[in-house]
């Protein structure tokens, strides 16, 4: 049976299942019902016990079969929470099941579960339930820190979501050592009131060795960071040059003048630029994007590895890109001076930014110069003589660029495209990775110039093949949930701001909110919780608009050395552009890119949390021999347990409510602000304080802060000595602790309010 027929089979049985009127059934009252012919019963059983592994469908204790969602089950990924409890993420529906820390019954975070509805809490779409079945495991393996006992070890895992320790038997230590980096293999699950257990399959090494900090963050998020041998012998084929027999059947654009506009560290150069005043006044823009299909052949070891990674990954000290250096970072680059195979988009654009004409094609390019966006700013807007000088011949083009640039962002804006203002932290390490400057990354005119360029380039070639009606990869950001923004325009309404039609909000109405919020001190607060009020953006094979964009037709093209999804637009296009996408094709791709667009989205995810984690990693090593310094700083956000307090370099830190000891603070949350009671001093967001670094914590990412004043320093000096000289003790206690949770004994009265004020 194919894929394809699989599916359908599939959702045919969903959607009979859906129905009203449909009861659960046996076997063999499916069999009658669906007028299974006998041959084919064998195959029915085979696919119901495949839904039912999948979580699709739910086979009951009296065997009877029903789709869970009409059964009060619930079927999703569950989220951990580093204190025990979480959450199960819906597969249908946007309402997340609250699930109390006796209640996980074995559940890891991440791992595909089966939890059963026990009552809704106070208030609209608060739910809490139990877990009754895991579908499958998400961490085959995990990443932590060993702590050594005299007959046994413990594995601290780093993802703090992950809240259970991992014991490992004396015979499985492999090794390793206390306070090493390491990497466990699960040999048993856990179960409820039981660690997990497992061995010690790789020392990562020492917590404080160079490279072990990231290094550990890389196998967390399971992302390949060695190319097989195989994937290697296959790159280094690859010829280094442009051949005349590759150029045959390419439009020749050696003499058109164009560059290249990056960061000063990248490597793997996807695209160039040029652009061209027409007679009638209109721009030609040309974007030239790397050929990468050209060197990865379909099912090629190169392919497959692509896939299996989905994106580049960017850490401060390091690139673990999507294919490897030889095509990364050099044939397939589009490195100045040199022949190079491209895929060029030659775009016509009025004066008001519409597009007037295009034309798709495969080219050979050679690019004159290899910009940064450092020097392109200097020439533009300081107007610096010594670039100005050294880039004389392609000044005009600057211009233009920027002219375009802003027309093409104008009309972005007419529409109601949302942009947030969010500054980029830029974390400068030393050979031995270690963080030595950290400062905020400014978006220029001259990151405007390639980002509107290239959204511009995407919707174009969108739009082109969404019309010839063909399978494509689309970039899609669905409409935000209803009553999500309700809450967000509740929130905003506190700051006295509105937002207009949020019942089918308009992602206008969003941008007018950011517009109006511009320079405030509550502006990055705002957009934050705008941005996470909204869907997340993902890849499909189905096509719907670009929210975000407020764009029609929206797909990633521009990058296909860093982003398979590009990669295989790119192999569809060329099939269709030369005649060899029939219907065998394209049924094919129509079988394949549902699984693909899922497994890119998942490794995006996957790249992105990692990146996250590592500049959060590195923010906290850079703040650890700052403890005792004192800071100005913008509180950023007020929860009911303190408040977030940003500094000028993007670092950020938390002040408990409970070292806020002036006053008895209270948490309004309608306001989003803390008041004392008896002062009636209030903090809000966006006010300035001056804070003093009181405690890193590299391992958890955790910074704290105190409000700045002498007196509170002394006292916390004088605790940061105690808690030093009784850690001894404190680990005593701790290992006794662990080996009555992991017999699953309840431990003592003390630990568990420990715990609770953590």
């Amino acid at each position: 049976m194919t894929d394809t027929l699989m599916e359908e089979r599939k959702q045919k049985i969903l959607a009979f299942m859906r129905e009203e009127s449909y009861k659960p059934l046996k076997l063999s009252e499916l069999e009658v019902v669906l007028d299974v012919p006998q041959e084919d019963r064998p195959a029915l059983k085979e696919l119901l016990d495949s839904m039912a592994e999948e979580g699709l469908i739910i086979k009951t204790r009296k065997e009877r079969y029903g789709v869970p969602e009409r059964m009060g089950l619930i079927v999703g990924k569950f989220q951990g929470h580093a204190r025990g409890f979480g959450f199960v993420l819906p597969d249908i529906g946007d309402d997340d099941v609250f699930i109390p820390s006796n209640a996980i019954n074995g559940a890891m975070h991440g791992d595909r579960v089966i939890a059963r509805l026990n009552r809704t809490l106070p208030g609209e779409r608060h739910r809490e339930g139990e877990i009754i079945q895991i579908i499958s495991r998400a961490n085959k393996s995990i990443v932590g820190k060993l702590d050594l006992s005299e007959h046994f070890g413990f594995v601290k895992p780093d993802h703090n979501r992950l809240s259970g320790d991992i014991f490992i038997p004396k015979e499985y230590l492999n090794g390793a050592k206390q306070g090493q980096k390491v990497v466990v293999q699960i040999d048993k699950w856990p179960q409820k009131n039981r660690n997990a257990e497992g061995r010690i399959i790789e020392i990562l090494g020492d917590e404080d060795e160079a490279g072990v900090d990231v290094m550990s963050i890389i196998r967390a998020y399971n992302i390949p960071y060695e190319f097989p041998e195989d994937v290697i012998k296959e790159a280094q084929a690859v010829p280094t040059t442009v051949t005349e027999e590759d150029m045959k059947g390419r439009r020749d654009l050696r003499s058109l003048r164009m560059v290249t506009i990056d960061g000063e560290d990248a490597r793997d150069l996807d695209d160039a630029v040029s652009i061209e005043v027409l007679e009638n006044g209109n721009f030609r823009l040309g974007v030239h994007i790397a050929d990468v299909t050209h060197y990865v052949k379909e099912g090629s070891a190169l392919d497959n590895e692509a896939l299996l990674r989905g994106t580049s990954v960017y850490f401060p000290d390091r690139v673990i890109p999507m294919l490897p250096k030889e095509l990364s970072n050099n044939i397939c680059s589009l490195n100045a001076k040199v022949d190079r195979l491209a895929f060029s988009v030659m775009i016509d654009i009025d004066q008001r930014g519409n597009v007037v004409d295009h034309d798709i094609f495969e080219s050979v390019i050679h690019v004159d110069e290899r910009m940064t966006y450092t020097n392109v700013y200097k020439i533009l807007e300081e107007d610096d003589q010594e670039l100005k000088e050294r880039y004389k011949d392609h000044l005009k083009d600057f211009y233009n660029m920027k002219k375009l640039a802003l027309i093409l962002k104008e009309k972005r804006r007419r529409r109601g495209a949302i942009d947030f203002d969010f500054d980029e932290a830029k974390v400068i390490v030393d050979e031995k990775g270690k963080p030595i400057e950290i400062k905020r990354y400014k978006m220029t005119i001259a990151n405007s110039i390639i980002e509107e360029f290239m959204l511009l380039c995407n919707e174009v070639v969108s739009e082109h093949f969404f019309w010839m009606g063909i399978p494509f990869v689309y970039r899609i950001h669905e409409d935000p949930d209803p009553e999500k923004m309700e809450n967000l325009n509740n929130i905003l309404g506190t700051f006295g701001y509105r937002l207009k039609g949020y019942r089918d909000v308009h992602p206008k109405a969003l941008q007018d909110i950011i517009n109006q919020i511009k320079g405030k001190p509550e502006e990055k607060a705002i957009n934050t919780i705008v941005l996470r009020s909204m869907q997340k953006a993902r890849y499909s094979d189905v096509h719907t608009w670009h929210f975000g964009l407020a764009a029609e037709y929206y797909s990633h093209f521009t990058s296909p050395i860093r982003r398979y999804p590009d990669l295989i637009i790119h192999r569809i296009m060329k099939e269709q552009l030369s005649g060899k996408l029939n219907e065998s094709r394209i049924e094919h791709y129509r079988s394949i890119l549902p699984g693909v667009t899922q497994r890119c989205s998942e490794r995006e995810r996957a790249a992105e949390d990692a990146e996250r984690d590592c500049i959060d990693l590195k923010k906290a090593e850079y703040m650890v021999d700052k403890v005792g310094e004192q800071f100005e700083g913008t509180v950023s956000s007020i929860t009911a347990f303190g408040m977030f307090v940003e500094l000028d370099n993007t670092v950020e830190g938390l002040i408990r409510l409970s070292s806020m000891d002036d006053d008895y603070y209270t948490y309004n949350e309608k306001a989003l602000c803390l008041i004392g009671e008896r002062t009636g001093k209030i903090y809000r967001i966006g006010d300035k304080v001056n804070v003093l670094v009181t405690k890193v914590t590299p391992e958890t990412r955790q910074i704290d802060f105190i409000l700045a004043d002498d007196e509170e320093s002394d006292d916390e000096e004088e605790e940061c000595l105690y808690l030093s000289k009784s850690k001894k003790n404190r680990k005593i206690d701790e290992d006794k602790e662990r080996i009555l949770r992991h017999i699953g004994a309840k431990g003592s009265k003390k630990g568990h309010r420990n715990d609770r004020k953590k």
